[in-house]
């Protein structure tokens, strides 16, 4: 039996979590590496982790706008790809960093920067090993009422409020009130 019939096991993104994982409060984002709205919010949600450290969590899950953005998918397998490594959240920040150089050469490269040591990065990318994961978070997106990006939902609930560090500052702070007021 060849190795590429061979199944492997793949860590989804719904599975990786960024911060403590008994935090009371969870971010979780649908988002596009093409994206100009979603790179700008990467600082503010770097900035909202570190302000509610051990209180808050983050989730990125892939909703890739094709149409528009031709490299969107291959970018988001490549980060799938990275967290087969461990290396998830080093990947997505570089792919922000880089959103406008999404070519597969390109991602070898930041994967190799995060940390990545795959000889099969980019067969895996041309094979497409992670673009069933990456379309599931998608489907998964669209189930949950998702239509364009950011889209960020707080404790399960959508975030409609501006996507601005004072606006998403409040809306945690609101949350973990909430929390505390259920455990008191």
């Amino acid at each position: 039996m060849s190795h590429k019939n061979k199944a492997i096991d793949i860590i989804p993104p719904k599975h990786i979590w960024v911060g403590d994982k008994t935090a009371p409060v969870t971010l979780l984002q649908f988002g596009d590496y093409e994206s100009e709205a979603c790179a700008k919010l990467q600082p503010v949600i770097e900035q909202l982790l570190d302000r509610y450290e051990g209180k808050l969590r983050f989730q990125f899950r892939h909703f890739p706008l094709t149409q528009v953005h031709q490299r969107a998918h291959k970018a988001a397998e490549a980060s799938v790809a990275a967290a087969q490594h461990g290396r998830f959240w080093e990947m997505h920040c570089l792919l922000f960093r880089h959103r406008r150089n999404l070519g597969s050469i390109s991602l070898r490269d930041y994967a190799l920067e995060a940390g990545v040591i795959d000889k099969n990065f980019i067969s895996n990318l041309t094979d497409s090993v992670f673009g069933w994961t990456v379309r599931a978070d998608l489907l998964e997106g669209l189930e949950m009422g998702v239509r364009t990006v950011p889209a960020l939902f707080i404790n399960g609930d959508r975030y409609m409020g501006l996507l601005n560090m004072a606006q998403l500052s409040k809306a945690v702070g609101s949350e973990l009130s909430k929390a505390k007021q259920k455990r008191a």
